[in-house]
């Protein structure tokens, strides 16, 4: 891969990292519901007044959209509102990639490998480890919470297999048109017209960047630039750089939030981290011995 697109990915992995530490801010200042209504507001208008719908059926662009755009976003914002620390939850959303592959082995009748079942369990020790302070610094409710977000992304994952080469920013505009509706409708019912009033009265400056750079930078450009990639490279080779994105979302967290780890939450994180790296590189890995052995 050339430098040009090596920087490319790296802007990619920086936007979408860095990502989670703007939901926090824009939480401080707007509840997560109404955070969810105004971010994909701005993602849908008036972007689908100048981009082509994509080439699908009505039924397949509310099925992405209310599950990677609604799902995802309602159960990771409710999740960071009640604790999840913003590093952290950078890292646990990454385990849509094991919901992945069980909703495609339960769906679509693909095969597990065994390299995935052990990165899975290896991920899975991880969660277990930085679960069981229960209270310290990640509540066990937010913690499913993200793990509902990061099911809710996988679903979208597998729903998006069906589509088969499609334009990728034109998919996340259009889909942004489901979210706003359901996002505000659970704001007025779990936040309360009071409250949905007040925040947008006092809304200021911190709480606008945040929507401008959750909608333009981490959605519009992060989507543009991740489909300009799967256009030229395979997505094997595409593909393992969102596993950087926890590294730069814990680093940005500890950097600008002074969020910290626990000893045992960062075993955690590590075991969490070397679960994705069993499930990426593992089957190289072993195809490489087994030639070896061939030869």
């Amino acid at each position: 891969m050339p430098l040009k697109d090596l920087l490319l990915a790296l802007v990619v992995i920086v936007a979408w990292g860095v990502n989670f530490v703007v939901i926090k801010v824009g939480l401080d200042g707007l509840p997560p519901m109404l955070l969810g209504a105004l971010r994909f507001a701005l993602v849908a208008f008036p972007a689908v007044l100048l981009v082509k719908r994509p080439q699908l059926p009505w039924r397949w662009l509310i099925a992405y959209g209310a599950t990677i755009s609604l799902g995802q976003f309602a159960f990771l914002f409710e999740a960071m509102g009640n604790g999840m620390p913003p590093g952290l939850a950078s890292l646990v959303l990454q385990s849509q990639a094991f919901f992945t592959l069980f909703f495609a082995a339960i769906f679509l009748g693909e095969r597990l490998r065994a390299a995935s079942v052990l990165g899975l369990l290896v991920a899975a020790g991880g969660l277990t480890l930085i679960g069981s302070e229960n209270g310290a610094s990640v509540p066990f409710f937010a913690l499913l919470l993200t793990l509902c977000a990061a099911s809710m992304w996988a679903m979208g994952n597998i729903i998006t297999r069906r589509f088969g080469n499609i334009d990728l920013v034109a998919l996340v505009i259009w889909g942004g048109l489901v979210p706003p509706l359901p996002f505000l409708a659970l704001s007025w019912w779990l936040e309360g017209p009071e409250l949905i009033e007040r925040s947008l009265r006092g809304i200021g400056w911190s709480s606008i960047l945040s929507l401008a750079y959750l909608a333009f930078v981490a959605t519009m450009l992060g989507y543009s630039l991740w489909s300009h990639l799967l256009s030229r490279y395979p997505a094997g080779k595409v593909a393992p750089f969102s596993l950087l994105v926890p590294v730069v979302g814990l680093s940005s967290s500890a950097l600008l939030l002074d969020e910290r780890l626990t000893p045992l939450q960062g075993w955690g994180a590590l075991l969490v981290m070397a679960g994705l790296l069993v499930n990426v590189f593992g089957p190289r890995l072993r195809q490489r011995m087994l030639a070896r052995l061939a030869d």
